[in-house]
């Protein structure tokens, strides 16, 4: 049997050649014929372009580029025209322009000024993800697809060539020492300079300077229990990172730029430590090399030096986000998916790079860059998701004490209809409010419920009266806990009525402020005519009060509660549901 099995296993059946040899043949044709069909026709599209026959005509798509990368942008969509791009049987033309982010921001949500900015972007290149998120938290809907990021570029320390000398060959720096340093009178004994007194960092405000608030994100995730990122909503309400907070607000110079190139400007002024009223400031690696090469101005005398931070590095992104809105059309989408793709190849990765930005086709580095080392960066930071990063700004705002903020909320029955996972809107908008609460450091804060007949013939409520949350935090919970549906909206009368009464309890020094969430139109009680006419009857001299509003549904009255909030300096939030309320008033809350 051994034998006879043994034959066995030495039996080969073959196949015959010919067969594969024509299924192969077969195959080739057909890729040959696919390759050939798609080549040709590229060819026949950019031929269409050369000829201007385009079946559609000419679109434009317009681009607007956060400054640092601008430059960089231009050169690649210069490139891209010379390709003469046909998307979507329409010749397309691209238009850069370089436009702050703040700028982009506040013109997409508040209304775009053509006069001074020309028409509205189809696409937008920023710093940061941050951006973005602010974006989404006021108008998810302004979000044509995800951002993609193009480019990076790490956070450092900028400072004078002698201080940054003595961080460096000491023990180093980590932005999670941050609030210990800043805090003592002679921060630089750590570096062996203890006759330089304290080590002073200027903190532009994080909902408008993006490097700050990666550097803060960055102290913070040393305050968590894991001692690393991503900062998470739930770590903001821990005693040792809310003191962290309050530490780094403290600690703040008292003469803080508005802005990063401030900053750097008025740091770069005078060598000697501390003659600017801080030791240093954390900067973009891009930023930083842009301004000691003189593209963002004149070159300084002496450059600034970036000082490479231990642990997790916070990293900008630079993405490149879609816009969406009647003035994009399917020919723009289109167009700015395939610039976005362009933007990522090699040849134009490389033109970033050039630029002073870190991409992963090459580690080529622009020369001369004198301050930047472009050292290696092995541990970056993992960011907070989209909902944190607002509330690190909005716990930033009012660490300070500098905000008394009272907030009036919709109680109309419409508030029971469903605002997302199960939850009615009132349930998603008691948790924002109660995790508001529990984040803030301090500052003041009030709580007021309108809806109709609350109070004899009065539609509104006070619940809380405004004062610091330290004092009544547990007051303000109980106050939330109370709100629930009831009848119809008196929106316009109860406005009023809180504002006068904010006007009587008037903080000089102090943002004072009112927030609205409501989810329907005015039912009843004064017209918007009347509310507007008696607001600018009621004002005075010397108090500003602004009023925002997040507006909860598909499909809010945007017109006047646009006007109403405008009128005094304050924003519209509009959020599809109640899932956005806890990000859209965090990001009221962190606007200056």
């Amino acid at each position: 049997m051994s034998r006879h099995r043994a034959l066995r296993t030495k039996v080969r059946r073959g196949i015959a050649k010919w067969p594969v040899a024509i299924v192969g043949l077969v195959a080739l044709l057909v890729l040959g014929w696919l390759g050939w069909s798609w080549v040709g026709g590229i060819v026949e599209r950019r031929a269409a372009a050369q000829a201007g026959d385009c079946d559609e005509g000419q679109a434009l798509l317009r681009v607007a580029s956060t400054p640092s990368i601008a430059e960089a942008v231009k050169q690649v969509a210069e490139a891209w025209s010379r390709q003469r791009p046909v998307v979507y049987d329409h010749c397309i033309q691209i238009e850069v322009q370089s436009v702050d982010s703040e700028v982009v921001l506040a013109g997409l949500t508040q209304g775009w000024d053509e006069g001074a900015l020309g028409a509205r972007p189809h696409a937008w290149v920023t710093d940061s993800m941050l951006w973005a998120n602010r974006l989404g938290a006021q108008d998810a809907s302004l979000l044509g697809a995800a951002p993609e990021s193009i480019a990076t570029s790490p956070v450092v320390l900028a400072m004078h060539q002698e201080p940054a000398q003595a961080v460096q060959s000491g023990a180093g720096f980590r932005w999670t020492e941050l609030p210990d340093l800043a805090g003592t009178a002679d921060g630089w004994g750590k570096f062996g300079k203890p006759e330089w007194g304290a080590f002073t960092v200027a903190m532009p405000d994080p909902a408008t300077n993006a490097a700050t608030a990666m550097a803060v994100q960055s102290a913070l995730a040393g305050a968590s229990p894991e001692a690393k990122g991503p900062v998470t909503t739930e770590m903001l309400a821990l005693d040792p990172v809310k003191t962290t907070m309050a530490r780094l607000t403290a600690a703040k110079p008292g003469q803080t730029p508005a802005g990063t190139v401030e900053a750097l400007t008025l740091l770069a002024a005078d060598p000697a430590v501390n003659a600017a009223g801080f030791s240093a400031v954390p900067v973009f690696e891009v930023d930083l090399y842009r301004h000691n090469t003189g593209k963002d101005g004149g070159t300084p005398a002496q450059p600034l030096y970036g000082v490479a931070t231990g642990g997790p590095t916070p990293t900008a992104d630079f993405p490149f986000v879609p816009l969406a809105g009647d003035w994009v059309g399917e020919a723009q989408v289109r167009a700015a998916q395939a610039f976005r793709e362009f933007l990522q190849g090699d040849d134009q990765q490389k033109t970033l790079a050039a630029a002073g930005l870190r991409v992963e086709a090459t580690t080529e580095r622009p020369k001369p860059s004198p301050g930047v080392r472009w050292a290696a960066v092995t541990d970056m930071l993992a960011p907070a998701d989209a909902n944190t990063t607002q509330q690190i700004s909005a716990a930033w705002a009012t660490a300070d004490d500098g905000q008394v903020v009272t907030v009036l909320v919709d109680t109309s029955k419409s508030m029971e209809e469903p605002g997302g996972d199960g939850r009615s809107r009132m349930e998603w908008v008691k948790q924002a409010l109660s995790g508001q609460v529990n984040r803030s450091v301090s500052g003041s804060l009030g709580l007021w419920e309108f809806s109709m007949q609350l109070e004899g013939d009065k539609p509104y409520r006070q619940l809380v009266a405004t004062g610091p949350v330290a004092g009544q935090r547990q007051a303000l919970l109980d106050g939330v806990g109370k709100l629930e549906p009831r009848s119809a909206t008196q929106l316009y009368t109860s406005v009023l009525a809180l504002y006068e009464r904010m006007l009587a309890d008037y903080q000089d020094g102090k943002r004072n402020r009112i927030v609205v969430l409501t989810d329907g139109v005015n039912d009843g009680g004064l017209t918007f005519e009347e509310l507007t006419s008696r607001l600018a009857s009621a004002k005075q001299p010397g108090k500003d009060i602004v009023i925002s509003v997040i507006a909860i549904g598909p499909d809010p009255e945007r017109e006047p509660l646009t006007e109403l909030a405008r009128s005094t300096g304050g924003t519209l939030s509009v959020v599809e549901d109640g899932r956005g309320v806890d990000a859209a008033l965090a990001q009221l809350l962190s606007a200056a």
